[in-house]
């Protein structure tokens, strides 16, 4: 971060962030664990309600909307520093209200919303009364071309009928979640394929909206995400619902999107940093064959090539961001791309690493290393497998020689 001169203003948030984790969220990490385990993906851990109140009384909430009205009126640039600490820890970003998808959704919302949809749902959203679902993706269909996506959406009067399978709707299970946002088809005849799909709002308790079962993430349910299995039976929903008009979906997407990669890579790099400092402080402790295993060559080896990496993907995030903030998202979608694609690979490598630090209790989670791995494999599917990104790289890059 030396590289990027900091204002007043973050380094001032990024002070009482470091005080917050240091007080609030990393002492009460194993209680988080224990409340998820009790408490399952149905349910709601108490220890994150209580952070929430502290955070919100000390000003660190909504960092992530650039919208200053409601948010901390950062640039991606800005925010980016704050996002990677509180990816540290898995329990810091809901609590201070900067966990997805409720990020994207608020995103959504401000930007697409009408005054109506935004004083219904922005604003309980923004004070973290309730919570959101984004429902895109759907097991019938190879759902990294969202041009696959099969699910309906149907005009009748003055309303629209909603039919559709999902699954991976992040937050479903969650009895805080109260509207989820729903992408389906509204003209599958449409010969642009990306004019057929809309984006359109379905509260949660409408009849005919089946939460069918969480989805674990290797074994975790709940922790790192709320993924659910979702099933949408002849949802009625007022014509008013729909976001921004029919045929925009892929429109919305994109804005949604840009900035939800880059904040899963901002978190991810301090996800990262955390497993490396375990790792350090780890092999410090052990020894192995006479000396201590942070002496011995291939620890060093990975120790150095982690710190390489951690690095140069930090870089490549301000750069995205910088980008993002000085010529749009559009324009900086290759940054996004590379990043999308380094992150959530350095990221599983350096906790890799971690565990095999650890021995066999890096597998189990008393050090939090085998949910961080989940989350960074996770994040190698989510907002879009490799394959897809790295396609995109090849091609803009092909572009320039055309």
């Amino acid at each position: 971060m030396d590289l990027f001169t900091l204002s007043p203003k973050v380094q001032d948030l990024k002070a009482r962030l470091l005080a917050f984790m240091d007080q609030h969220v990393y002492p009460n990490e194993e209680r988080y664990f224990r409340e998820s385990a009790e408490h399952g993906p149905w349910g709601v851990q108490p220890v994150v309600e209580e952070l929430k109140a502290l955070a919100r009384e000390q000003g660190l909430w909504n960092l992530f909307l650039p919208d200053s009205e409601h948010g901390a009126g950062l640039s991606n640039l800005e925010y980016a520093p704050l996002c990677e600490i509180m990816g540290r820890s898995l329990l810091a970003p809901e609590v201070f209200n900067c966990s997805a998808p409720d990020t994207g959704n608020m995103e959504v919302l401000a930007r697409y919303g009408t005054e109506e949809q935004k004083r219904q749902w922005l604003v309980p959203l923004l004070d973290g009364r309730i919570r959101s679902a984004f429902a895109m993706t759907e097991p019938a269909v190879a759902s990294s071309d969202a041009t696959n996506i099969q699910a309906s959406i149907r005009r009748e009067g003055d309303e629209y009928v909603i039919d559709g399978h999902k699954w991976f709707t992040t937050g479903a299970t969650d009895p805080r979640c109260k509207i989820i946002i729903f992408m389906g088809k509204t003209n599958p005849d449409h010969p642009d394929k990306h004019k057929q799909q809309s984006m359109i709002l379905v509260p949660k308790d409408t009849p005919g909206v089946k939460v069918i079962r969480p989805l674990p993430v290797f074994g975790f349910a709940g922790v790192p995400d709320r993924a659910a299995e979702v099933v949408f039976e002849n949802v009625r929903v007022p014509a008013s619902n729909i976001l921004l008009g029919e045929g925009r979906g892929f429109e919305i997407a994109q804005g949604r999107l840009g900035p939800g990669r880059i904040h899963h890579c901002m978190r991810l790099i301090g996800l990262a940093e955390r497993a490396l400092e375990k790792m350090c402080r780890r092999t410090k402790e052990r020894v192995a064959f006479g000396k201590p295993v942070a002496e011995q060559t291939v620890t060093l080896e990975r120790i150095a090539e982690a710190r390489i990496m951690i690095d140069q993907c930090r870089l490549l995030t301000m750069h995205a961001a910088h980008m993002m903030d000085t010529v749009g998202n559009k324009a900086a979608k290759a940054q996004i791309a590379m990043i999308k694609v380094a992150a959530p690979n350095m990221a599983a490598k350096v906790v890799d690493w971690a565990i095999q630090a650890h021995g066999g209790g890096g597998v189990t989670n008393d050090f939090g290393l085998a949910v961080a791995y989940a989350t960074a494999r996770l994040l190698r599917l989510a907002d879009g497998p490799d394959e897809v990104h790295r396609n995109q790289i090849g091609k803009l890059e092909l572009r320039k020689y055309a």
